[in-house]
């Protein structure tokens, strides 16, 4: 079982490319004082839902491993 920190993890270095979520089109500088906002929200661009193209959940505790068939590519099998 993963942590919620490992879950969400939006900067793990084995990230599916193809995963998107909200802060990920804004450019701000990190500020300690503001509490972290994340939504949840992911999608993947293939699908443009919270499903990757394998049917399995779209975050980024799913979406790291290069085992995921649908990893980096889209494709399922």
């Amino acid at each position: 079982m993963i942590t919620e920190a490992e879950r969400f993890d939006v900067k793990h270095p084995s990230l599916c490319p193809h995963l998107r979520w909200k802060s990920f089109f804004i450019e701000t500088d990190n500020d300690p004082t503001v509490p972290p906002t994340n939504s949840g929200n992911f999608w993947c661009v293939y699908t443009h839902n919270c499903l990757g193209p394998d049917r399995e959940l779209a975050e980024p505790g799913n979406c790291v491993s290069a085992e995921r068939a649908c990893y980096g590519t889209g494709r399922v099998g």
